[in-house]
């Protein structure tokens, strides 16, 4: 997913950034790499911190989709599904029903299914649509 990103990125000539922590490396020869030492929540809290009006953010993370929401950036889950003011709110309540659930049962929910090529082709889809909505004429 991220190579699809970083691909669409240079095709329109956009910068990217890339964030991640001292235990997870990333390498890119098109983006620029932040490393952000480890800890609870520091690459989502530098992440907010670098994020500004119009930025374009790319998380599996509601509570981020939702501060750079804020933040008047525009926000994309890896699926391709768009954050918006009018699905956060929902998003996050079901998120809140879900951990509260898993705390309740000792029984815990399997993780994702394994990315497939749908998926891919699916994100690669959605973030064009918004980068092409999010672009504005010169002029």
């Amino acid at each position: 997913m991220t190579r699809i990103a970083e691909r669409v990125a240079k095709e329109y000539g956009l910068p990217v950034v890339l964030l991640c922590d001292t235990n997870h490396m990333l390498s890119s020869d098109y983006s620029e790499i932040r490393v952000i030492d480890a800890g609870a929540d520091a690459v989502d809290i530098a992440l907010i911190n670098l994020c500004r009006a119009g930025d374009i953010v790319i998380t599996q993370d509601y509570g981020v989709a939702a501060l750079a929401l804020g933040k008047g950036a525009k926000a994309i889950h890896q699926s391709g599904r768009r954050y918006t003011d009018e699905n956060i709110e929902g998003l996050l309540m079901e998120r809140h029903m879900a951990k509260t659930a898993r705390r309740k049962s000792k029984n815990h929910l399997k993780g994702p299914p394994k990315r497939t090529e749908e998926d891919d082709r699916r994100f690669e889809e959605s973030f064009r649509k918004l980068l092409k909505s999010s672009l504005r004429p010169i002029g």
